[in-house]
């Protein structure tokens, strides 16, 4: 566990929507990314997730499923049709572990797929390669 502190990397800038309706989470998840150099903003549901997406084009999208006003699901298929967030790749952060939970979020072209309660460190490795694959990809 204190390899991780003792091996960070470099600073980084890049944003971070964390969507997810239980603030303590979304604070918590928030201030553990920050302290790793990234930019972190959150929102309670889809539909405030969409407008901060359009508004601040984050470079990754923490997603939880289960929410109000719009599912993780209902979100994750309005943002893969919408030009300008198409691209911008999500995690799916969620208690739901069920194979036809994990083939939904798949279905949609998500980078990865986290089940709560998670370890950090993990999802930490989950954000890196996932923008890393981002950096790749907009490279080609």
């Amino acid at each position: 566990m204190f390899e991780l502190f003792k091996s960070k990397k470099k600073p980084t800038r890049a944003k971070i929507l964390i969507v997810d309706d239980e603030p303590d989470y979304a604070n918590t998840i928030q201030c553990r990314l920050e302290w790793y150099h990234y930019k972190v903003t959150t929102a309670a549901n889809g539909k405030e997730a969409l407008e901060k997406a359009a508004d601040e084009k984050p470079d990754l999208i923490l997603l939880d499923t289960s929410m109000p006003v719009m599912s993780g699901h209902e979100m994750l298929e309005r943002l893969r049709k919408h030009p300008d967030l198409k691209n911008i790749p999500v995690i799916m952060v969620t208690v739901l572990c069920e194979p036809q939970d994990i083939a939904t979020a798949s279905s949609y072209g998500i980078a990865d797929y986290v089940v709560k309660p998670f370890d950090f460190t993990e999802l930490i490795e989950k954000i890196a390669n996932a923008l890393e694959n981002k950096k790749t990809l907009s490279n080609v």
